[in-house]
C-alpha cells in the first residue's frame, strides 16, 4: 500500500507541476502500477477497453459533426443577436448559451466555437472580452452537468455506479442538479459576477470568416470582374459540355461556379456545381458565375446567347456565393523556394492536384490587375476550394503558407444543409438510445459517431483528428489507478477515514468532505482524473455507512466540474485566459463566490433529490 501511496503522490505532483502533458503523466503512473506488481497486465490495460473511454472518444466526433455543419456557429450568432448590444445581457446569454451547448457538445468544443463570436460581440456591445469570456468558460463547465454525456466525470461516476452492481444514472438525471446550478450561475453573473470581472484592455480580435472575407474583397478586389450569366433558351451551349467551349482560351473567362435552375434538375436534387470541370454538362436556365474583363464577358454573352443577371455582387452575396459548409476561402502566400515562382497563372484557374481556384492576387498589399499573373516570391493569393483540400494543400505543394486555419474557419459557417440535419439526427439518435436504454452507452455513441462520418458530416480523415486523444488516453491510463485504489484497500481506508471523521456525525458532513476534496483536486488536476480517483472513495464511504452511493457520486460529478479558482483546472479556463487578458487572481476573485454557491446548493439539493437511504 505504501508503494501505491508513493505512486499516487508522485502522479498528483506531476499533474500539478505541468512539466509533461497529463496523458504522459497518466501513462507513467499506469506503467508504475504494473512494474511495482500492484496490477496484472490485464488490469493495467483495462482502461483501454473500458466502455467509458470508447464513449468519450465517440462523443468528440459527434460534437465535431455539429460544429462542422453549422449548428454551433448558428447558435453563437443567435446568442449575440439576442444580446442587443447590452454588455450584461451578452454576458448572461453567452454563459447560458455555452451551458446549453456543452450539455450536448464537449466543453472544449463549445468554447472553441463560441470564442471568436464572443470576442467580436463584446467589442460590438461596447465592452471588453474579459467581461464575457470567463462566464463563457464557467458556463460550459456548468452545462456539462445537464446530461449524462455533457462531461466525462458524469460518465465516469455513472459507470462506477454500474460497476458496483446498481443501475447507472439516466441521461437527463444530472439535469436535476445541473439546471438549478445553471440558474444560480446566471443570476450570479447578472448581479454580482459581472462587477467582479476585470475590464482588461486587449487588442486581440480573433478573425472570423466574415471579417476575413471583407478584408479579402478589399485587398484583392475579388468582387471586380465577377459576373453571373444565365443560359437562355436560344443559347448553343444547352446540352453541351463545358470543356467544348474552351472559355479560358477563346474568351479569357473562367467559370467559378454553376447553379442549376431548371425545375426538373432541382427536383432531382441538383443544385450547385461548386467546381465545374470540362465534363460538366450545361443545361437551360443554368447560371454561371464567371470571372473575366468586361469586354471578354460581353463578347462571350453575344456569341453564346447568354443573359446577364444585372445585380452586382455585394459582400453578403459574395459570401454565400463562395463560402458554404463544404467550400470556403483562404489566403495563400508564396515563399521564395516555392515551385510556383516564375509560373504564369490565370485568375480563376485551378491548382490541378486538389481543385483549388485562384480568385485574386496581391503584391506588396496591392491587388494585381489583369487576367494572368507572373508569380513572384511574396505574392499573396485568395484561394477557394473544399475546406479539407485547403487544409491539406501545404502537404501537396511545398513552400506555401496558408494563413489562418481553414479547418477552424469551416466551423464558423452558420449555413444549414442536409448534412446539418444528419448531424442533429445523430445526436437525437444517441439521446433516444440512451434514454430508452436500448443498447449500452458506448455502443449508442459509436453508432451515432459512425452515422456522422458515413454521411460526410465530418470527413473521415478529420474525424480522428478531432478526438482529444490527450483526454482519452489520460482517462484510459488513470482508470487502473482507481482499480489499484480498490485492490490494495487504499480507497477503503480513505473512505473509512472520511466516515470516521465526518460520516459518523451526519451524512451531509461526509457529502461536504467529498465535495471539498474533489473540488480541491479539480482546481489543478484534470476533472476526469479527479473523478476517476474520487468515485471509488465515494462508493466505499457510502457502503460503509449503509447509505445510497448516488448522492455522493453526484457530488463527485458536480465538484469535479467546479474548477473555477485557477486557469489550469480545465482546458476551457486556459483557452480564455489569453483572449481575456486574465491573471491568476482574476479566476480566484470571480470563481470563489460561485464555488461557494455551488457548494451550498449541492449540500441542500443533492440529499433532497437523491436521498441517503
Amino acid at each position: 500500500m505504501s508503494v501505491l501511496i508513493l505512486i499516487l503522490g508522485l502522479t498528483v505532483l506531476l499533474f500539478l507541476w505541468g512539466k509533461w502533458p497529463p496523458d504522459v503523466v497518466a501513462l507513467m503512473a499506469m506503467m508504475a502500477l504494473y512494474f511495482s506488481g500492484i496490477l496484472t497486465l490485464g488490469e493495467t490495460l483495462s482502461g483501454f477497453s473500458n466502455p467509458t473511454v470508447i464513449m468519450i472518444a465517440a462523443l468528440f466526433i459527434i460534437g465535431e459533426g455539429l460544429a462542422r455543419t453549422g449548428w454551433t456557429a448558428l447558435a453563437g450568432k443567435k446568442f449575440v443577436a439576442l444580446a442587443r448590444r447590452s454588455a450584461t445581457r451578452l454576458t448572461v446569454i453567452l454563459s447560458a448559451g455555452s451551458s446549453l451547448l456543452s450539455g450536448l457538445v464537449s466543453n472544449t468544443g463549445t468554447v472553441a466555437a463560441l470564442l471568436p463570436v464572443a470576442v467580436a460581440a463584446a467589442w460590438s456591445a461596447g465592452t471588453f472580452p474579459s467581461k464575457v469570456l470567463m462566464p463563457l468558460a464557467f458556463g460550459s463547465n456548468t452545462g456539462g452537468l445537464l446530461t449524462l454525456t455533457g462531461t466525462p466525470p458524469n460518465i465516469i461516476v455513472s459507470n462506477a455506479l454500474e460497476t458496483s452492481g446498481q443501475e447507472g444514472f439516466g441521461f437527463f438525471e444530472f439535469g436535476l442538479i445541473g439546471l438549478p446550478l445553471l440558474l444560480i450561475s446566471l443570476l450570479y453573473f447578472r448581479f454580482v459576477g459581472f462587477r467582479l470581472l476585470p475590464g482588461n484592455r486587449t487588442a486581440n480580435r480573433p478573425a472570423s470568416i466574415d471579417t476575413e472575407m471583407h478584408g479579402w474583397i478589399e485587398r484583392f478586389s475579388i468582387a471586380e470582374n465577377v459576373y453571373r450569366l444565365r443560359i437562355r433558351s436560344m443559347s448553343p451551349m444547352i446540352s453541351t459540355r463545358l470543356g467544348a467551349w474552351s472559355l479560358e482560351v477563346q474568351y479569357g473567362v473562367q467559370v467559378l461556379r454553376l447553379r442549376r435552375r431548371h425545375p426538373r434538375l432541382l427536383e432531382s436534387g441538383a443544385g450547385f456545381v461548386e467546381f465545374p470541370d470540362p465534363d460538366t454538362e450545361l443545361r437551360y436556365h443554368d447560371v454561371l458565375t464567371v470571372k473575366g474583363d468586361p469586354a471578354s464577358v460581353d463578347r462571350l454573352m453575344q456569341e453564346t446567347k447568354l443573359g446577364l443577371l444585372p445585380q452586382p455582387f455585394n459582400t453578403e452575396e459574395l459570401r454565400s456565393e463562395f463560402i458554404t459548409q463544404e467550400v470556403g476561402m483562404a489566403q495563400m502566400l508564396i515563399t521564395p523556394n516555392s515551385s510556383f515562382v516564375g509560373q504564369r497563372v490565370a485568375m480563376g484557374a485551378y491548382l490541378k492536384k486538389y481543385g483549388i481556384q485562384l480568385l485574386g492576387a496581391s503584391r506588396n498589399n496591392k491587388p494585381l490587375p489583369g487576367a494572368e499573373v507572373d508569380i513572384r516570391a511574396g505574392d499573396a493569393f485568395v484561394i477557394r476550394g473544399s475546406w479539407e483540400n485547403m487544409e491539406q494543400l501545404k502537404s501537396v505543394y511545398r513552400n506555401l503558407v496558408i494563413t489562418g486555419s481553414p479547418d477552424a474557419m469551416a466551423r464558423d459557417v452558420e449555413q444549414l444543409t442536409p448534412r446539418s440535419w444528419m448531424a442533429l439526427g445523430s445526436l437525437v439518435l444517441l439521446v433516444v438510445l440512451l434514454v430508452l436504454n436500448i443498447v449500452p452507452g458506448a455502443i449508442a455513441a459509436l453508432l451515432s459517431a459512425g452515422l456522422v462520418m458515413l454521411t460526410g458530416c465530418v470527413p473521415i480523415s478529420q474525424a480522428y483528428r478531432r478526438i482529444s486523444w490527450t483526454s482519452v488516453i489520460m482517462i484510459a491510463a488513470m482508470i487502473p489507478m482507481g482499480l489499484a485504489l480498490q485492490k490494495t484497500g487504499l480507497a477503503s481506508d480513505a473512505a473509512n477515514a472520511l466516515v470516521a471523521s465526518l460520516g459518523q456525525t451526519h451524512p451531509t458532513l461526509l457529502l461536504a468532505g467529498i465535495f471539498l476534496l474533489t473540488t480541491g483536486f479539480s482546481q489543478t488536476i484534470n476533472n476526469s482524473a479527479t473523478a476517476v480517483l474520487m468515485a471509488p472513495i465515494a462508493l466505499m464511504a457510502a457502503a460503509s455507512l449503509g447509505l445510497s452511493p448516488q448522492p455522493f457520486l453526484i457530488a463527485v460529478a458536480v465538484s469535479a466540474s467546479t474548477a473555477f479558482l485557477t486557469p489550469v483546472g480545465t482546458t476551457t479556463n486556459a483557452m480564455v485566459m489569453s483572449a481575456g487578458g486574465y491573471r491568476f487572481t482574476d479566476y480566484l476573485r470571480v470563481g470563489f463566490p460561485l464555488l461557494l454557491l455551488f457548494f451550498t446548493a449541492t449540500l441542500i439539493l443533492v440529499p433532497w433529490i437523491w436521498p441517503y437511504r
